[in-house]
């Protein structure tokens, strides 16, 4: 089983990586959140000129952020600082477009991009829509050396549709699950399997990275702690973050809360409809996303939600859920590391020295 974390992006996240890196992590995934944290091809540059093994991904990259071109370009520009650790991970969007009151765009879209993408890479001329017309493009010079398109980036896509799955299946892509629960990704890796199949793969060569965030529990400390507080609850609070936007925009929720927890959820719900300026909720609502957890969320985040949405266990717990991952058929978990939490690698990367 491999071990990656992911980043609240921050210019200065190469510190986090590098002491991954040398705790042994495989992989270092950065969100690409315009609005909540800084540009992710930045913060994976330095890093790419900080560490020395550790794969550097987008997690995940959203196509609407930036022009195919560009995107390509930045890419092959890292892949020259860092040859052979980059990965391209790419999905519809969530919390990027959120914030902008938007939701995700068109699968079909997502597919063109990543065409394109991969396309100029291969040293292609392909042709790109840019400004409402069709173009012909491509890299004009490859070989004075200032990119590297030789090196192979793999792809990678965020999937939790059946349509979004056929498509990873489709491109031999890697797989990326946001893993609520072991039997929550245990169903998901066996539909992807599905989709897998259908496209005439072999099973075997499925690439299954299991997304999850929490806090790595000291015995018998509660779930609401601070400290788990801090750790796990921007993670919890995804879930209502969501039923405000299906409540408010009408924008689709796949992880709704179970019956246990709907009154939580309405509670919130009538809470957020309180957020301004009027028109854009949004704003109040994802602030903090995946980051931290605000003042006024902090009520809705009790013992039970966390220890339900979350991986929010000791140590020994926690060891045997990856262990039911990888038995599974997961190859990679992730764990998120949140701004002003970058100690909590130290409680991750004694994890990770159960599997080596």
């Amino acid at each position: 089983m491999k071990f990656g974390i992911a980043i609240p992006t921050d210019s200065d996240s190469w510190r986090l990586v590098r002491r991954a890196e040398e705790l042994g992590f495989h992989h270092a995934w950065f969100y690409d959140t315009q609005l909540l944290s800084a540009d992710c091809f930045v913060a994976m540059a330095a890093c790419a000129m900080k560490t020395t093994r550790i794969r550097l991904g987008t997690g995940v990259l959203i196509p609407s952020n930036r022009i195919a071109a560009v995107t390509a370009n930045a890419f092959a520009s890292l892949n020259k600082l860092a040859p052979g650790r980059i990965d391209f991970g790419i999905s519809t969007g969530f919390t990027g477009r959120r914030t902008m009151g938007l939701g995700a765009i068109k699968l079909s879209d997502m597919e063109e991009y990543i065409r394109v993408v991969q396309g100029l890479w291969r040293r292609d001329t392909v042709e790109a829509e840019i400004e409402g017309k069709k173009r012909l493009i491509r890299f004009l010079n490859p070989d004075l050396g200032l990119i590297n398109v030789d090196d192979p980036m793999p792809l990678y896509i965020a999937a939790s549709g059946p349509k979004a799955r056929a498509l990873t299946a489709k491109l031999d892509a890697g797989w990326i699950d946001g893993a609520a629960s072991v039997a929550h990704a245990t169903a998901n890796l066996g539909l992807m399997r599905e989709a897998w199949t259908s496209a005439g793969r072999d099973t075997a060569a499925l690439n299954a990275v299991a997304w999850a965030g929490g806090a790595v529990l000291e015995p018998g400390e509660r779930y609401d702690s601070p400290r788990a507080i801090a750790q796990a609850g921007p993670r919890t609070a995804v879930m209502l973050h969501r039923a405000a936007d299906e409540a408010a925009m009408g924008l689709p929720n796949r992880t709704p809360l179970p019956p246990q927890f709907r009154d939580l959820a309405t509670q919130y719900v009538e809470h957020a409809k309180g957020f301004g300026p009027q028109g854009a909720h949004y704003l109040e609502n994802h602030r903090g996303h995946l980051m931290f957890v605000r003042d006024d969320e902090r009520p809705y985040l009790t013992a039970e939600l966390i220890r339900h949405a979350t991986w929010t266990a000791t140590a020994p717990e926690l060891i045997e859920l990856i262990q039911a991952i990888e038995a599974a058929g997961f190859n990679q978990i992730v764990f998120s590391i949140l701004p002003g939490q970058e100690h909590a690698v130290e409680d991750w990367g004694r994890i990770r020295r159960a599997f080596a």
